[in-house]
């Protein structure tokens, strides 16, 4: 199931909650002693920016995979830090380790969280805030610490971000990536209601996705309808990208959101009304479009507004794909406006050298 460690950070007393919630994310995915020590300490330095320089925010910790398709395989620690706070001044300066000014928006220990993390991403603007996504995962599969976009990446790029309601233990979404040849697909699920019940049915799509990744999305569906017929249903969104043809398919029934952009310009992915392991259409329509050096893809949960505004800053699609995920999530809510549901956001990026 989707287990998810989400803290609100208003003060400072928290930020030994997060430091804790971190250690257990790192027992949960298996992480040997240095990695789990890495993972508290980045996770505390980011709980403890937030409260000095943003007036508070929220630490979101995921176990997910690489961003990178084809890196080693094996579950990462995702710890991502969101606040609405002023913004960091100088970024480059910020990421420099051992950084560090009282005057600053933000910046002590970013450099340290870099480079202690696999993969490490920062987006920030003044007036609207910051949002850092570090990545830490089992011994042997960390390549040199990485940076995007600086990060030379090889192949297509996936990542996400799952926040329960009201900062719960399980959430009720999941999202997964696989690869299988030159396809790659991407899927969220969106378990009935929220808590154990509907992460049930969300883990059991993940699940069968990972036995036949290779189907086109409207067979996976049907092969997801059967599969969780058993439990509560879920709404399903799947994307399936040809690195071979360059062309992105999708098929979803149920609420899902989906938005994809293209030549400067986005535009949404529609899915069928259904439950899928419930009532599932007789028809799936695929929506099928061309991929381009500039594409994105962006999946999401019915936690997130249905008036949400794609994130307009062009630097974004060159980011780490859970960190544009996060912008998502993070400028979809706020403490006036708090996310009613189990939201997830899950993004597909383009090859970074495939970019002009």
């Amino acid at each position: 199931m989707s287990r998810v460690w989400d803290v609100p950070v208003p003060e400072t007393t928290r930020v030994r909650d997060v430091r804790v919630a971190a250690e257990s994310a790192c027992a949960t995915a298996g992480l040997d002693a240095r990695s789990t020590a890495a993972a508290a300490l980045v996770a505390t330095e980011l709980a403890t920016n937030l409260v000095k320089h943003a007036s508070g925010g929220r630490i979101v910790i995921n176990l997910t995979g690489p961003a990178d398709t084809l890196a080693p395989a094996g579950t990462r620690v995702q710890i991502t830090s969101l606040d609405h706070g002023p913004g960091i001044a100088d970024v480059a300066a910020a990421l420099r380790d051992g950084y560090t000014t009282a005057t600053s928006s933000l910046g002590a220990g970013l450099g340290t969280c870099r480079r202690l993390s696999d993969d490490f991403d920062l987006h920030s603007r003044r007036g609207t805030g910051t949002v850092a996504v570090a990545r830490l995962g089992p011994a042997g599969s960390a390549q040199p610490s990485r940076s995007a976009p600086a990060l030379a990446a090889q192949g297509t790029r996936a990542g996400g971000i799952n926040a329960p309601l009201a900062h719960a233990d399980y959430s009720g979404d999941a999202f997964s990536w696989v690869r299988s040849g030159p396809l790659i697909t991407l899927m969220l699920a969106d378990g009935l209601g929220h808590g154990a019940k509907a992460a049930e049915a969300s883990a059991a799509a993940v699940a069968e996705l990972q036995r036949r990744p290779d189907l086109p999305p409207a067979d996976i569906l049907r092969r997801l309808h059967t599969a969780l017929r058993t439990t509560r249903g879920a709404a399903v969104g799947v994307a399936q990208l040809d690195e071979d043809t360059q062309r992105l398919s999708f098929a979803g029934v149920g609420n899902i959101g989906a938005r994809l952009r293209g030549e400067g310009a986005w535009r949404p992915l529609i899915s069928h009304p259904g439950i899928v392991g419930a009532h599932f259409p007789a028809t799936v329509p695929r929506h099928e479009s061309a991929w381009r050096p500039d594409s994105l893809l962006i999946l999401h949960s019915d936690g997130l507004p249905s008036r949400w505004t794609p994130p307009d800053d062009a630097r974004l699609p060159a980011h780490d794909p859970a960190l544009t995920a996060a912008v998502v999530l993070r400028d979809g809510s706020s403490a006036a406006r708090p996310l009613r549901d189990d939201t997830t956001v899950a993004v597909l990026a383009p090859d970074l050298d495939g970019r002009p």
